[in-house]
Formats: structure tokens, C-alpha cells, sequence
């Protein structure tokens, strides 16, 4: 079942630009569209839908960086044909406008969007545990974030920043089932070329509820990413920005 999963993926991959509704996606799984949804959702966390919609946005950021198409041109390249449902959807998952995207990394100043107002009085709840890096020999960042969603998008509820291994503590998580995601990017010796960076690696953990004013222990352990992870969304300073030598770098490739 994996293995068809993943082919499914690998057509949405190439296939992103075109109008694929899930009967198309389930036929290169040769699956019918009701078994393959169920499937796809246990394996990936998501629909096959929205795992769609990740990857286009993806594809959108990587032109946004890569090309100096307009908008416009972007949002019919990645499968859409209303550039107001581009424009909100891409606002909302990576936390800025596809412009003010392209413009914060090409002066290299973008950053982690601000979070959420932490959540005051009974309803509030944290999360705390410890986030395991695989040996990379190079320094890393590690992004810990609660989402209200299995895609690392939008603002996250809350987030902790940390350099390597060790522990974490998210404060303020609503009283509500999230899901927490972690990143693990390089610090130093970044391709000149945002739209070809990614996360070393990444790490994720089953859906938790902190009951009002309670901490939940949940450790996270980290790995290379999969076929079946989804793509991160939420704009990230090491994985989406330029800087003054990258991009004077780039211009000369």
C-alpha cells in the first residue's frame, strides 16, 4: 500500500499543474478513490487533496525565489485559475503574501511570522519534551511548533527555537488536539538558492490534547524526510531567505 501511496505522490509532483481531481490521483495508485483516500490519509496524515495544495504552494514559493514571473503567472503555473484563492491560500500557509514573500527574501530579511497571542485563563495548556537531531557535524536550528493542522503551516499556535538536541517546551497551546512539528535546518554553508533548500530533518508527533492548564510529555525524535511527509509551508529564515552573497551568488549561476 506504501508503495502505491508514494506513486501517487510522486504523479502529484509532476503532475501538480494540472487539474487532478482525486479519481486521477487514486488511478496511478490503480486504487478506487474511496479505499485510496482512506489509505493515503493513514499513511500521510492528510488527504490527498491537501497534500495537492501543499505541493502546489511549494512549487509557488520556488518560482516566487527562482523566477521573476508576476504572481499571477505563478498561480496558473501551480494549477490555479483564481488569483485571489491563490493569493489567500498561500497567505494563510506561509504566513506572508506571495509578494511580500518574494520581496522579504530577496533583501534577506525574512523572519519566523509572529505568533499567535498566547492563549490566557483556563483554556490555556503546554506541551514540554525533548527534540533528538541525528548527528549532523554541522550546526542546526530545530523548529518545534503546535499546529492545529498535520501541514507546518500558518502561524503555529506555539513554537520553540533551539540549537541541536534537547529540550523543548511550547507554552499557551490552546485546549484543543494540535499537532506538534519539528524542522531541523543547517545554519551555515546554505545553497546560494533558497527554493533548493530543505530541511536535514524533520520529525512529528500524534495528535495531543493538553487538558486547561496541564503539560503534556512528548518527546520527538527527528529523521530525513520521506516521500510521504508533507512539504513545510511556514516560511523559515534559513530555508526561504537570501542574503546580500546568496544572492549576488545566485545572479552568476
Amino acid at each position: 500500500m506504501q508503495a502505491a501511496v508514494e506513486r501517487a505522490i510522486d504523479a502529484m509532483w509532476n503532475r501538480y499543474h494540472e487539474s487532478l481531481s482525486l479519481a486521477d490521483i487514486a488511478d496511478t495508485a490503480i486504487y478506487s478513490k474511496f479505499y485510496f483516500s482512506r489509505v493515503f490519509r493513514s499513511l500521510t496524515g492528510t488527504s490527498p487533496g491537501r497534500f495537492l495544495t501543499a505541493i502546489r504552494l511549494t512549487k509557488a514559493k520556488e518560482l516566487l525565489l527562482e523566477t521573476s514571473l508576476s504572481v499571477t503567472e505563478i498561480s496558473h503555473r501551480v494549477g490555479y485559475s483564481s488569483l485571489g484563492t491563490f493569493t489567500s491560500r498561500f497567505t494563510r500557509s506561509v504566513g506572508v503574501s506571495p509578494a511580500r514573500y518574494r520581496s522579504l527574501s530577496h533583501k534577506g530579511i525574512l523572519s519566523l511570522p509572529e505568533f499567535s497571542a498566547p492563549v490566557q485563563g483556563r483554556s490555556a495548556a503546554a506541551v514540554s519534551g525533548w527534540v533528538t537531531v541525528p548527528d549532523s557535524r554541522i550546526p542546526v536550528r530545530v523548529y518545534v511548533g503546535a499546529f492545529t493542522d498535520p501541514i507546518a503551516q500558518g502561524i503555529p499556535s506555539a513554537c520553540d527555537v533551539r540549537e541541536g538536541s534537547g529540550p523543548y517546551r511550547l507554552d499557551a497551546v490552546p485546549d484543543r488536539p494540535y499537532f506538534i512539528r519539528a524542522a531541523v535546518v543547517a545554519v551555515n554553508d546554505l545553497d546560494p538558492r533558497p527554493w533548493k533548500r530543505q530541511p536535514l530533518f524533520v520529525g512529528a508527533a500524534d495528535p495531543v490534547a493538553a487538558g486547561p492548564g496541564r503539560t503534556s510529555e512528548v518527546d520527538i525524535e527527528t529523521r530525513p524526510s520521506r516521500l510521504l511527509d508533507l512539504p513545510i509551508l511556514l516560511a523559515l529564515p534559513e530555508l526561504d531567505s537570501h542574503s546580500a552573497a546568496e544572492a549576488e551568488l545566485a545572479a552568476t549561476r
